[in-house]
């Protein structure tokens, strides 16, 4: 899929000063920037997972 969207030029700057330092082009970096993001749990599943850990804590002690 290919995207394509416009940058205010202070962010455009940002990302082509914090892409440099990495030694990564502009693009490189935005499409690994994204990828992260998508890559992450939602924050309902974060809670409920949270939950059932909290929920099941001593037995997940006992069977270890």
């Amino acid at each position: 899929m290919r995207v394509a969207f416009e940058l205010p030029a202070a962010q455009a700057e940002k990302l082509r000063i914090e892409a440099a330092r990495l030694g990564l082009s502009p693009d490189d970096l935005a499409r690994a920037a994204l990828t992260d993001l998508l890559a992450a749990p939602d924050a309902e599943f974060e809670a409920a997972a949270a939950r059932v850990l909290a929920k099941n804590r001593d037995l997940y002690k006992r069977l270890a």
